[in-house]
């Protein structure tokens, strides 16, 4: 690694097998006053363990913490079929993902593929898409834009999905190896008939909750800023902002959520998830999923709208204010050491530490607010090992947008697991980190020149986020 001409300072640190002494680069990368709070004076400061992602922000106005509670509810309790006594929950399909939301976003978490054969698909989807002949693409005409393994009694379900796992060694600079896990899916015992010829099919695993609202607050100016969709300062960077439809206003705005960063809003993206993932319809999303393919499913669909509007908006400020928690190592020498070599071997360039957000619309606890989230919300192009090859919007089907790393280290301690990207396919931040391409395979091929003490240090530094 390089080292300034003008300062060096050695900090000794304690407590990382395999470490040394690490020399840091200059005086530009040391703790930050607030840097231990990633969410402001929003950050969870109480739970660390397997409730780490479920407070709301310690901001919150009376008026917010009676909605959250209300959308705490519907958020993880599970939907049945209707009619139904439960009311206020019926409604469920006719075909669907998952009984509630929860059961994704385990404890407000992170979903994971299957880790043992014969697992379940709970939490990871299939977006399905075919071109639409004019240069974008449309849903799968017989099975729409999503695969539902599930359904309601008298209604088919659309099929069942597998993996399989091949090993594929990475070799670091210095001869060690690691072990990668390439996934191969298979959409099988296909109800309706087989996919179209050239259908596109995307892997996605459900993100973790926390911060939304900081992030939806984070002024769309900032966004733009930091894009450079023609690389115009050479430095193999592209970013792009993301555009969606706000089917509230009918206007095309920045998109934040989803892998693609397909939706504008945490409400959108939570009327999305509905409708896509339970079969739950909204005002904002009024239609079931059934295609024209689908019989059974469009005769169990009466057309009603199952979420009413107010109760969509509580879940969203149940999804918009659940709070980053704390990072009690930050002020680690050993955090500091890896922070260092996080910038140094060029990470920063999309995932950038912080920002400062503007006005909230409607929840005045996320503006204003110096946030951590390690993320610069833009598309980029992560190389063809990661391609799905499915278009959305302007991202291609090489690109994707920058995921928010607060809360990664805690995947283990609330989720049991540390399965990382788009799909899950990463075993861990190091594993995540050599799967990276494309635009960031400067920063990899640097990662894994580094030496191995150096390389556990800046995992150890994004295990603290």
């Amino acid at each position: 690694m390089k080292f300034s001409t003008f300062l060096a300072l050695v900090i000794p640190f304690t407590g990382l097998a395999g470490c040394d002494d690490v020399v840091i680069e200059d005086e530009r990368v040391a703790f930050e006053p607030g840097e231990e709070l990633p969410g402001g004076d929003t950050t969870n400061d109480l739970f660390l363990g397997v409730n780490a992602f479920a407070r709301l922000a310690a901001n919150a106005s009376d008026e917010s913490d009676n909605a959250f509670f209300v959308g705490n509810s519907f958020f993880n309790q599970s939907w049945v079929a209707s009619p139904a006594s439960t009311t206020a929950r019926d409604g469920l399909g006719p075909m669907f993902n998952a009984r509630s939301c929860s059961a994704c976003h385990f404890r407000d978490g992170r979903g994971a593929p299957p880790l043992q054969p014969g697992d379940p698909f709970v939490g990871l989807l299939f977006r399905l898409s075919v071109p639409d002949g004019v240069g974008g693409t449309k849903k799968e005409p017989t099975y729409g834009g999503q695969l539902q393994p599930l359904a309601l009694p008298g209604v088919v379900a659309e099929g069942v999905p597998s993996m399989t796992l091949t090993p594929r060694n990475f070799v670091y600079t210095d001869g060690s190896t690691v072990t990668l896990q390439v996934p191969t899916y298979t959409l099988g015992e296909l109800a309706f008939g087989p996919l179209q010829d050239d259908v596109m099919i995307s892997p996605r695993v459900a993100p973790q909750m926390i911060g939304l609202g900081l992030l939806e607050a984070i002024d769309v100016a900032d966004l733009e800023a930091r894009a450079d969709p023609d690389d115009v300062d050479g430095d193999g960077i592209r970013g792009v902002v993301q555009r969606s439809l706000n089917v509230q206003t009918g206007e095309i705005v920045a998109g934040r959520f989803g892998w693609k960063g397909e939706e504008p809003t945490v409400l959108q993206q939570s009327a999305g998830a509905f409708v896509n993932d339970i079969g739950i319809t909204s005002d904002l999303f009024p239609d079931e999923i059934c295609t024209a393919n689908q019989p059974d499913c469009r005769a169990a669909s009466d057309g009603t709208i199952e979420i009413p509007l107010e109760r969509l908006l509580k879940v969203g400020i149940y999804s918009s204010i659940l709070a980053p928690p704390i990072r009690p190592a930050a002020r680690e020498d050993s955090i500091i050491a890896g922070k260092q070599l996080f910038n140094d071997v060029g990470c920063t360039a999309c995932h950038v530490p912080s920002y400062v957000t503007g006005e909230h619309p409607t929840l005045p606890e996320l503006s204003r607010q110096k946030i951590w989230p390690y993320t610069d919300l833009l598309l980029h192009d992560m190389g063809a090992d990661l391609a799905d090859g499915r278009p959305v919007g302007l991202a291609t089907g090489q690109q994707w947008k920058t995921p928010p790393l607060w809360g990664i280290g805690l995947f283990p301690v609330v989720n049991r697991h540390q399965r990382l990207l788009h799909d899950g396919r990463a075993d861990g931040v190091e594993a995540a980190i050599l799967w990276h391409g494309g635009e960031a395979e400067a920063a990899r091929d640097a990662f894994a020149a580094l030496e191995a003490n150096e390389r556990a240090l800046l995992v150890k530094f994004v295990e603290s986020l």
